[in-house]
């Protein structure tokens, strides 16, 4: 089976393009090529398909076998492939995700052979966890709720992009110990479903410092839709401007909340690795 390795903001997946390829079981071939020891080596998996709905589709699946509802750096990701591998040649793409069409805008350069950026409609933030199918917080509305998990106290927001999302406001964020604290937050029982975690850090009302604990994953250089739900959860606070840019371990985002009309924009590059096959 042919793969292509590429990472967004180091957010790195394995995209496999269904048009080509089979897959029988992503589940079990994310648990396998994921390991960075005996397999590829990446966060998850990501499935480049056809759509009914929209232009294409995307599905995600983590490092542990289960399947994400979305992932904006793998949606700029899979913009890139589709337009430098020649899948298309429309620069606005609308691709299916398990939450819902995802509109990407591509910026290509002069030749018209690369993608630059990408820009993704990451659709409405959602504070209400119990309108989300299934439900994923047991509280009808989280801003700042005290949360007691891995020994300790922390205020969390709740954010869903799609997914589900609880943001942290911290200082010192180099010094956290994820490994500890996030999976206790991941499978707290305010969260049926689990939940991703985004601690962040103020630099000013336009800028930011993230590091993310995401849901069967593991810490992560960079999460997309996580830097929206910091965006939006830092605005609803009062400590944020509703566009900023955010610095992750694998890079820059910028994230923009047009709150009026309650859409989340998320921009940034993305990269080829590289290519191979596996058995």
């Amino acid at each position: 089976m042919k793969f292509e390795k590429m990472h967004a903001a180091g957010n790195d997946y394995i995209y496999i393009n269904l048009f080509e390829e089979r897959v029988d079981d992503p589940a079990a071939l994310s648990r396998k090529v994921s390991d960075r020891h005996f397999g590829v080596g990446g966060d998850g998996v990501v499935l480049i398909g056809p759509s009914d709905v929209g232009d294409f589709s995307m599905r995600m699946f983590n490092a542990d076998g289960s399947e994400g509802l979305m992932c904006g750096n793998a949606a700029r990701c899979v913009g890139k492939y589709l337009y430098e591998r020649g899948l298309t040649n429309k620069r606005e793409i609308a691709l299916q995700t398990l939450s819902g069409i995802k509109q990407l805008q591509l910026t290509v350069a002069d030749t018209g052979k690369q993608v630059i950026q990408v820009r993704v409609d990451m659709g409405p933030a959602m504070t209400d966890g119990s309108l989300m199918q299934p439900p994923q917080a047991l509280l009808s509305e989280i801003v700042e709720h005290l949360l007691e998990a891995a020994g300790a106290r922390y205020p969390v927001t709740f954010i869903s992009m799609g997914n589900p999302h609880v943001v942290i406001f911290t200082e010192e964020i180099d010094k956290l110990d994820l490994p500890l604290i996030g999976p206790g937050i991941e499978h707290h029982p305010l969260f049926p479903q689990r939940t991703n975690v985004e601690f962040l850090e103020i630099i000013s009302p336009s800028e930011f410092r993230m590091r993310v604990w995401e849901r069967g994953s593991g810490e992560t250089l960079a999460c997309g839709s996580g830097a929206c739900a910091a965006l939006v959860a830092a605005v609803l606070t009062g400590r944020a401007d509703p566009a900023a840019l955010v610095h992750l371990r694998g890079g820059d985002l910028r994230v923009e909340w047009n709150r009026e009309q309650n859409k989340v924009f998320l921009t940034g590059d993305a990269h080829f690795v590289f290519k191979g096959e596996v058995n």
